[in-house]
């Protein structure tokens, strides 16, 4: 089963810019990495009057744009799916799936925390906080804090407890 992490943190936290930095610092050392972004609202990637809109305003349940360098697709919902239900419905040849929200899940968590923008943090080893990037006032008791602009060190804590133990674990 293909590991999941989501980082978390409030809007404007950096969890975009902490992402894009674990992604390529991750790929660079050969690992495959799944993205999967939460909107907690309504979004389009599609837009009016193109013939991918076209077809989903006629009805199609279902609708694949492709190219030679990219697919994509719009699917009809009848509820927010949660992280493993995309992972296993949509997550295709990679090591790791990095997520941006899902603060409510119950799967491991990256929390973005910057003391100039919260007093307290929003989860706790409850929640499967496994790591604090940024500058807690106190973190929970044995999470691991690590410098919000130092995403090799955090990419060698992901690499030492997801990758190379799932590897180890398959050979």
């Amino acid at each position: 089963m293909v590991p999941i992490i989501s980082v978390v943190g409030k809007s404007g936290s950096g969890k975009t810019t902490l992402l894009e930095k674990l992604i390529r610092e991750l790929t660079k050392r050969g690992y495959r990495i799944g993205s999967i972004k939460h909107d907690a609202h309504s979004f389009e990637i599609d837009h009016e009057g193109k013939d991918s809109w076209r077809h989903k305003k006629a009805g199609a349940v279902q609708t694949l744009i492709s190219s030679a360098s990219k697919i994509a697709m719009v699917l009809d919902s009848d509820h927010d799916h949660s992280l493993k239900e995309l992972r296993d419905k949509f997550v295709r040849d990679v090591d790791l799936v990095l997520a941006e929200g899902y603060k409510r899940e119950d799967l491991p968590k990256i929390e973005v925390f910057r003391s100039s923008h919260r007093k307290e943090m929003l989860c706790s080893k409850e929640d499967n906080l496994i790591a604090v990037a940024g500058d807690p006032p106190a973190p929970p008791h044995g999470t691991p804090v690590f410098d919000l602009n130092d995403p090799v060190a955090l990419a060698n804590f992901i690499e030492q407890e997801f990758l190379l133990a799932r590897n180890s674990v398959r050979n």
